[in-house]
């Protein structure tokens, strides 16, 4: 059975557009939602930073996380950008599917 997931990444607002073009672009995952303008608080080389970014919510299967993880890595403007990965326990099945379609082409 196909194991889906949601991964998580932020990124500044001016990079949100053609980072998750890229990703799609590269079929490691269907599709990613971008929330521009959310407000960030974390401590930063010693520093506490409040930045205005954007959320990127993205949908793919388990199996692409690695290559997803190293197209966020390679085409990321942070140093250390954010990567979470959260099961998906359920779903819609036509539109599971339809990730696996659009993920593998």
């Amino acid at each position: 059975m196909t194991e889906y997931i949601l991964a998580i990444t932020t990124c500044p607002n001016s990079d949100a557009t053609a980072l998750a073009k890229r990703l799609v672009e590269a079929r490691v995952c269907a599709c990613v939602n971008i929330v521009p303008s959310i407000r960030s608080i974390y401590r930063w080389k010693g520093k506490v930073v409040d930045d205005e970014e954007s959320i990127l919510f993205i949908k793919t299967e388990r199996a692409f996380q690695e290559s997803l993880w190293n197209e966020i890595r390679a085409h990321h403007s942070y140093d250390v950008p954010e990567f979470l990965s959260i099961p998906i326990q359920g779903g819609s099945q036509d539109y599971l599917r339809w990730i696996t379609e659009n993920i593998t082409g």
